[in-house]
Order: structure tokens, then C-alpha cells, then sequence
């Protein structure tokens, strides 16, 4: 059966509580990266959101990771957090260009985060669709929106994002609304429910499901159990690439979450 691949991470490498409980005892800090990345198969950057990178830091991220890695990005929030989007031509063009294209095959996903006060226009988001470019340098380029108030659930909504082969944020959270609806050839699941009371984030039970509905995307299909917006169809899809990040809640358990997830899919974690 054709499959996408399935990563599964968390967001960046450096977080002090990690030193704890999953960086060895005097880890050096210049080599975390180095060493989440032998455990995980992706890391979502938030550093970009906030600021430019230099191309050399991107370089550099690069060759501290394992073939196969991949980094997803935030976009610069100056791009996104508009009253009109289409008004962030200038900053999603500098960030584009920024240097991203030294990650090479390592670039995944970049996530594209609207304000939770934005609500769904759209003229305004076909506008702000239309300034996302496919290709820098010679790499094609993924698309998520990260979509944060319930007025984008609605078909039409979806529509336009399958038009624009924009993937489309899964955000399994108290604080925003849920889209487990594929809109594009990848999946981009954002997990935000771990609990510091459980050594692995979440239940033990929890990491067989995630699994389950993991593959099943990268099947091209639909998992069971998700929320909706349209009716399921049933119908197979090509296959999907699949991300899966631990982000927030008890961000201290995010790795062992990531871990636990990687072993129920039946990967092997270096000890």
C-alpha cells in the first residue's frame, strides 16, 4: 500500500527542563540539535516567526542533522499577524528569501500562523494564497495554514485551500478550533494536550490511536474519531506526508511524547 512518510517531533531543541529529562546529565547546549535529531525525525523552528535567520544558521542546522531530518518552519509573524494579509507581500518575499534554501531537502512544512482574532474572508486569504510562492532556489516549497478562529470551519474554507494545495494546521487543543480535514498532500498535526502528571505527556493509550490515525493519513485516507466539517467520503487520496509535533501544553513531557509515538508506529529510538 503506498504510504507518505511520518515524522514526528517537537518544537526546537533548546528548553531548559529538557536538560532533565531528556538531554544526558552535561550535555553540551551547542549539540542539542545534534542530539534530538538522532531521536526525532523533525523539529518545528519557532525562531523564525520571530525574527530572520541568516543563511549561514540555516546551513548550519543542516549539517547538525541526519539525512532524512527535516525542519518544518514558522513564517515571520510579520507576514501573517495583518488585518489584510495581502498587505504582507514585502515580508513573506524577504522571508522566503532569507536563506530557507539552505536547509535543502531538510526543509519541510512552512507554517504560515494567522492571528486567533483573524477571522475567514475569502478574498482576503485567495489574495494572501496567491503571494505564496511554490519554489526558492530550486526546492519546491510546502504550504500550512495555521488557521486559529472557528470561522474557517466551513466548506468553503476547505475549498480553497485543496485549490491551493495549502495544507492545513490540525490543532488538537482547548484554545483553538480543530481542522482534521486534509486539504493538501501533506498532514501537519499540531499536538497540545500533554499533562506534566504522565511521564510520557499523554495516557498511554493515546500513542496506539495517534499512530493509527497517522498512518491512515499517510494512506490517504481519513482516520476515525477526528472532528469534522464535511462528511467522510471514504475514498482513498494519494498518499500524504505526515508531521506530528508535540507543542506546548507540558512542553517538559514533549519529547518523551514524541518518542512514545515513534515506538507505536514501530520505529526504533536510539536508546
Amino acid at each position: 500500500m503506498s504510504e507518505g512518510q511520518i515524522r514526528v517531533g517537537i518544537g526546537g531543541w533548546n528548553f531548559e527542563p529538557w536538560r532533565d529529562n531528556f538531554y544526558p546529565q552535561g550535555w553540551p547546549q551547542a549539540r542539542e540539535l545534534e542530539y534530538a535529531s538522532q531521536r526525532l525525525t523533525a523539529i518545528e523552528i519557532n525562531s523564525t516567526y520571530y525574527g530572520a535567520q541568516k543563511p549561514a544558521t540555516f546551513a548550519k542546522w543542516r549539517s547538525q542533522t541526519p539525512d532524512g531530518f527535516v525542519f518544518s518552519l514558522k513564517a515571520i509573524r510579520y507576514a501573517t499577524q495583518r488585518r489584510v494579509l495581502a498587505d504582507g507581500a514585502d515580508s513573506i518575499k524577504r522571508f522566503i528569501e532569507s536563506g530557507i534554501a539552505e536547509l535543502g531537502d531538510k526543509l519541510g512544512p512552512i507554517v504560515w500562523q494567522l492571528a486567533p482574532t483573524h477571522k475567514f474572508d475569502a478574498a482576503d486569504l485567495t489574495a494572501f494564497l496567491e503571494l505564496l510562492p511554490t519554489h526558492v532556489d530550486g526546492l519546491n516549497l510546502r504550504h500550512a495554514l495555521d488557521v486559529r478562529h472557528a470561522s474557517f470551519q466551513c466548506p468553503a474554507y476547505l475549498a480553497l485551500a485543496r485549490q491551493y494545495k495549502a495544507a492545513t494546521v490540525f490543532t488538537e487543543s482547548d484554545d483553538y478550533p480543530p481542522i482534521a480535514e486534509p486539504t493538501s498532500d501533506v498532514v501537519y498535526a499540531r499536538i497540545m494536550r500533554t499533562h506534566a502528571d504522565e511521564p510520557l505527556g499523554c495516557k498511554p493509550d493515546v500513542f496506539p490511536r495517534l499512530a493509527s490515525a497517522a498512518r491512515a493519513w499517510a494512506q490517504g485516507g481519513e482516520p476515525d474519531g477526528v472532528p469534522r466539517i464535511e462528511p467522510a467520503t471514504h475514498q482513498k487520496a494519494a498518499a500524504r506526508d505526515v508531521f506530528v509535533y508535540f507543542i506546548s501544553g507540558a512542553k517538559e513531557r514533549a519529547p518523551a511524547a514524541a518518542i512514545a509515538l515513534r515506538q507505536a508506529l514501530g520505529e526504533h529510538v536510539p536508546a
